[in-house]
């Protein structure tokens, strides 16, 4: 479905590419050199594969900007066109590991070798996926507010090289502290990916299921369902897809509404993705912070378990609802506040 998006935009990249644009060049079309862009990819792959802590040999780099360019096509033209909760990270991810597994192992890179590189060329198409669509958003936003993309790309390197030590330290940090893999850290992705890879590699992976996850995939395509949202809510577990779920079901109560205009319809439901985005960044900070509290030593025990109030006072799944049923009010009560209007 996204060929014909790649194959577009990749001729449009090439119509422009060595042409000298006549007269002097606009401010808010002025991209970083192609040339550059290109040098820096090289450098990158060859860093990847002489550094000996990277497990990516040579046919590994060269997968990795095949499918970086394909996919960071997709990302940031989906992303640009539709929106970032459109943005397929994670099939595109389980797409480079099911390739990207069976060349290696046609190569004769098998064994535990052969899946380490596999998830490495896996996490490197992952992060490029990722932050093409979170750049395509920013230079959206660049060009609607008339900044210039050559300083705004320059920026994005630099957040980039700082963001990437800051993640490592948070990731690291909430390994030590529970586990990925764990009941606080199920990591629902990540282990399916890893049996992607195992399953491959190790001629066990179900391909009757793959295959009949495809044939479903094709019969929600005809019947115009999208496939990404039908996909999460199958492989999600139920606590994670029943908030989304909940929060369409918020979303289309709006979009149905009677009684207010397009626009107030409008600003109703970018009250509810700001707020929204508020709880999932606000329960970001908090997990690193109890992910914090659960490595400091207090005695025998962590500040995670002294702090721990669960013991004392165990509010049960009843609880829980009422708190989650609080919740959802408080958004709703928040895409119905009404806005003050300055004369």
């Amino acid at each position: 479905k996204s060929l014909p998006l790649i194959v577009r935009t990749f001729k449009q990249a090439l119509k422009g590419y060595g042409k000298k644009a006549d007269g002097v060049e606009s401010r808010l079309t002025k991209d970083i050199p192609m040339m550059f862009v290109v040098l820096g990819i090289g450098v990158l792959a060859i860093i990847m594969w002489l550094i000996p802590v990277i497990p990516v040999n040579l046919l590994s780099a060269i997968i990795i900007i095949i499918f970086g360019f394909f996919f960071a096509t997709v990302s940031s033209r989906m992303v640009g066109l539709v929106g970032s909760s459109n943005n397929p990270v994670s099939g595109m991810a389980i797409a480079t590991l099911l390739i990207s597994s069976a060349i290696l192992k046609a190569t004769g890179t098998v064994g535990m070798k052969g899946m380490v590189a596999a998830i490495s060329i896996g996490s490197v198409i992952c992060i490029i996926a990722a932050i093409a669509g979170d750049t395509s958003q920013d230079l959206k936003t660049g060009y609607i507010v008339g900044a210039t993309p050559y300083k705004q790309q320059a920026g994005e390197l630099i957040g980039v090289a700082v963001s990437a030590i800051t993640v490592g330290g948070v990731l690291y940090l909430l390994n030590a502290a529970w586990g990925y893999g764990s009941t606080e850290l199920p990591a629902p992705q990540a282990t399916l990916m890893k049996m992607v890879v195992e399953g491959v590699m190790g001629n066990s992976l179900p391909w009757s299921l793959v295959f009949a996850g495809v044939a479903i995939a094709i019969v929600v395509e005809i019947l115009q369902i999208p496939v990404l949202p039908f996909a999460v809510g199958l492989y999600l577990p139920i606590y994670l897809s029943t908030p989304i779920m909940v929060g369409g079901l918020v979303r289309l109560y709006f979009d149905k509404k009677k009684g207010i205009t397009e626009e107030e319809r409008k600003a109703k439901v970018n009250q509810g993705i700001l707020y929204s985005s508020g709880l999932i960044a606000g329960e970001g900070l908090v997990g690193i912070l109890l992910a914090v509290f659960a490595i400091i030593p207090v005695g025998a025990a962590t500040l995670g378990d002294v702090i721990n109030i669960s013991k004392i006072i165990n509010i049960g799944n009843i609880g829980g609802l009422v708190f989650f049923v609080c919740l959802v009010a408080t958004l709703v009560a928040f895409i119905n506040k009404k806005e003050k209007k300055t004369k």
